[in-house]
């Protein structure tokens, strides 16, 4: 058995764990086996593919296997690795084993609503795992329809809403999505669904490439928050419990940007050229957009939220600028976000967990009630802003490098496009440090206006747990961004390659 089907297979063990477990320790029990387990066998997957990059190995994607599934469709089991989705697996795992311990407390219904929890961690492990389009697009379904539920049921707030808002919407997608796979598979020759051998046949005629890529990139766009297919975002992020709020922004989001360059813009490089122009523009209103609606919400939740709008706007950015240093900066700023918007969801659910009110109006000396919380805020708040020494800085002054220096393709409609379009989104990071500063300034310092917060208690060892872990996690990237731009950097040169861009 190949090693990466144990992304699948240690899941679906916590699943059958979880389902025999008779009482809240076994089950928390087999949530923390589990979660440990992937976090180490995705930090060995990451020190095995480093010292085969060192030892001289080119290949595109290590660890390669198929296994026919359904020949008359030449659907098969493929998996394979390169450096991107090495540290999407990477994220994946961190913020599982994170949110479990920032659920260590949720009730009622723990025990149901871990088994829903893990089966949307193994759809999102089994889609960075695959590289058959079919299997890639069963997995990503997984990892959406147990959101319904997370959020309908254990979710706060107008949850039923948004819980059928979201679901919805990305079913939209979802079938977007489904009709720009079967136009690939029909027009490349329909003998594959391997990603990479599609790629490489390079067939499918200009005019079908034109036609099919809006399918692909929107499809995965909307759970990338890509305007205006973004609205579900906000009110799902509020409406979530606390870890699914994490793994939903720090790793669900991430499977739109992944999807949008491993397929749309991989698989249709013509029209990749062809229609960036249109992309630009609107990931540019995204970018900006966020920000700014970030500036004028009062609950803590819609505030990072539309954060991850911006963020996650960002990142197709980078992406569609074509650029060797700004396509690795969107896939840094993919791990970065996931991060620092765990970090923040964790600690928003914590505060709200003693508070009960996300209203910054209502907040405030929280410092002086409970200064771990507090400072954790602090250091969230940094990274997001873009300080040097957190992952924000590196990720974000990256892709803005590359996309300033983008050479124009095909479509563009000037010359200057480009180097405009990023002239206006690095606008957003001056707008994210005044939402930024403005909330830790009104809920952490100043006078307790609320008496009955001065009995409140700082966190819990099993919350520490998951803010010390996200905070190292931040500071390690922010430090040593080069451990992960070295890995990543050579797999976007072979899609850039391939796309004809390089």
């Amino acid at each position: 058995m190949n090693i990466l089907s144990l992304f699948v297979l240690i899941p679906a063990l916590m699943l059958l764990g979880l389902w025999i477990a008779r009482n809240l320790n076994q089950v928390r029990g087999v949530m923390v086996a589990g979660a440990s387990c992937l976090l180490a066998l995705s930090i060995w997957l990451t020190v095995y593919f480093i010292q085969q990059r060192d030892g001289g190995n080119t290949d595109e994607m290590l660890l390669v296997a198929s296994t026919p599934w359904f020949k008359p469709l030449n659907i098969a089991y493929s998996v394979g690795v390169d450096g991107i989705s090495v540290v999407m697996l990477l994220l994946s795992s961190i913020i599982v084993f994170t949110g479990t311990f920032a659920s260590w407390q949720l009730k009622p219904l723990t025990k149901e609503y871990f088994l829903w929890f893990t089966l949307l961690s193994t759809g999102v492990f089994g889609f960075f795992i695959c590289t058959d389009m079919f299997t890639m697009f069963m997995f990503y379904e997984v990892a959406l329809i147990p959101m319904y539920l997370l959020i309908g049921v254990w979710g706060s707030g107008h949850k039923e809403y948004s819980a059928m808002k979201l679901t919805l919407m990305l079913m939209g997608g979802s079938a977007l999505l489904i009709l720009g796979v079967l136009g690939i598979y029909y027009f490349s020759g329909h003998t594959t669904m391997n990603v990479n051998e599609i790629a490489a046949m390079h067939n499918i005629p200009e005019n079908i490439q034109n036609a099919f890529f809006p399918f692909i990139f929107i499809g995965f766009g909307v759970l990338g928050a890509l305007f205006p297919f973004h609205t579900w975002s906000p009110d799902g992020h509020a409406s979530a419990p606390t870890a699914v709020s994490m793994l939903h922004a720090g790793v669900l989001m991430k499977l739109g940007g992944y999807g949008c360059f491993r397929l749309a813009m991989y698989l249709l490089p013509e029209a990749s050229q062809n229609l960036a122009w249109i992309f630009i523009i609107l990931t540019t209103i995204s970018v900006v957009y966020g920000a700014l609606s970030a500036c004028v919400q009062t609950d803590l939740k819609y505030i990072n939220a539309y954060s991850s709008v911006s963020h996650c706007g960002l990142v197709l950015f980078a992406l569609l600028m074509m650029n060797q240093t700004a396509a690795t900066g969107a896939i840094l700023q993919m791990l970065s976000h996931g991060l620092m918007t765990a970090l923040f969801f964790a600690l928003i659910g914590m505060i709200y967990g003693r508070t009960h009110t996300r209203d910054i109006r209502e907040l405030a000396g929280l410092m002086k009630i409970m200064p771990f919380l507090a400072v954790g805020y602090v250091i969230a708040g940094l990274a997001n802003l873009g300080l040097p020494g957190f992952s924000g800085f590196i990720a974000e002054m990256t892709i803005f490098v590359g996309s300033f220096g983008a050479h124009p393709v095909a479509g563009d409609p000037s010359s200057s496009f480009r180097m405009v379009a990023t002239i206006i989104a690095c606008m957003s990071i001056v707008v994210t440090a005044v939402y930024i500063l403005r909330v830790v300034g009104k809920i952490l310092y100043g006078e307790v206006e609320n008496k009955h917060y001065l009995e409140l208690t700082d966190a819990t060892w099993d919350e520490r747990v998951a803010v010390i872990c996200l905070i190292f996690c931040v500071a390690g990237l922010g430090l040593f961004p080069f451990l992960f731009s070295d890995m990543i950097s050579p797999s976007v040169g072979n899609i850039l390659s391939s796309i004809g861009v390089m």
